[in-house]
C-alpha cells in the first residue's frame, strides 16, 4: 500500500513538473514577438530610421528603400506608402475615419482579417470617429461598423492605438480630383498597442491600412 502511494505521489509530482515546464510565461510570449518582429524585419529587407532621421525628412519614409520609422514609446513600426490627400485632422477636430485594410499574424505569417481581400467583408468600410485632442489621437469604431470588432469577437469598440500613430504624420482627406490618392501605410503593431485578442494573446500584426475622411 505505502508502494504504491509513493509512486503515485511520484507520477503526479513528474506530472505537475511537465506541466510547469511547458506553461509559457509572458517573458516568453513577448521574446517570441520580438523574435517575430526582427524576422520579418531582416526578411523582408527593411530598413530601420529613427524619429529624428524620419523629422529630417519631413516626417516621410522612402519606399523605394523599404525605410520604416520606428517610435520607440510604443515599439509601433510606420512606413507612409501615400501621405494622402486633403487635410490633416485638426487639434479639437472630431472625424469619421475610413479604413480599409489587410491584418497579419506575424507569428504565423496568416492573413487573419481584410476587408480588401476578403469576398465577404469586402463590401464592408470600416469606420471610427478620432478626435485630436492637441496632438493626442483617441478613437473608436462606430457600432455596428467594424469588420475588426466582428472578426475577433471583441468587446470594445476602443481603436487599437497602433492604428492611431500614422494620424500624427498624414493627411485624411476625400479624392476630388483623378490624382487625388487616400492615405496609405503599413504597420507592425506590438500586443501592447494591440487590439484586445492581440493583447491577450501576445500576437504582434502586420498591418496594410489606408485612411479616409468619412462624410
Amino acid at each position: 500500500m505505502r508502494k504504491l502511494i509513493f509512486l503515485l505521489s511520484l507520477l503526479l509530482g513528474v506530472t505537475a513538473f511537465v506541466a510547469c515546464s511547458n506553461q509559457e510565461t509572458y517573458a516568453d510570449q513577448k521574446k517570441r514577438e520580438r523574435s517575430a518582429i526582427n524576422n520579418y524585419i531582416q526578411d523582408s529587407a527593411v530598413s530601420v530610421i529613427s524619429e529624428t532621421q524620419f523629422a529630417t525628412q519631413n516626417y516621410t519614409t522612402d519606399v523605394s528603400k523599404n525605410e520604416w520609422v520606428l517610435f520607440e514609446s510604443t515599439g509601433v513600426y510606420m512606413q507612409i506608402i501615400r501621405q494622402g490627400c486633403g487635410e490633416k485632422i485638426k487639434d479639437g477636430e472630431t472625424v469619421t475615419v475610413l479604413c480599409r485594410y489587410t491584418e497579419r499574424n506575424m507569428l504565423g505569417d496568416s492573413i487573419e482579417m481584410s476587408n480588401i481581400l476578403s469576398s465577404v467583408y469586402s463590401r464592408w468600410v470600416d469606420k471610427m470617429s478620432v478626435v485630436d485632442n492637441s496632438g493626442t489621437f483617441t478613437g473608436s469604431f462606430i457600432s455596428g461598423e467594424s469588420t475588426l470588432v466582428l472578426a475577433h469577437s471583441l468587446s470594445s469598440t476602443s481603436v487599437p492605438t497602433g492604428w492611431l500613430v500614422p494620424l500624427t504624420f498624414i493627411k485624411v482627406g476625400r479624392p476630388v480630383s483623378e490624382t487625388d490618392e487616400i492615405a496609405k501605410v503599413r504597420l507592425i503593431v506590438p500586443h501592447d498597442v494591440g487590439h484586445l485578442s492581440a493583447t491577450a494573446s501576445v500576437i504582434p500584426y502586420l498591418y496594410d491600412i489606408t485612411y479616409e475622411r468619412g462624410r
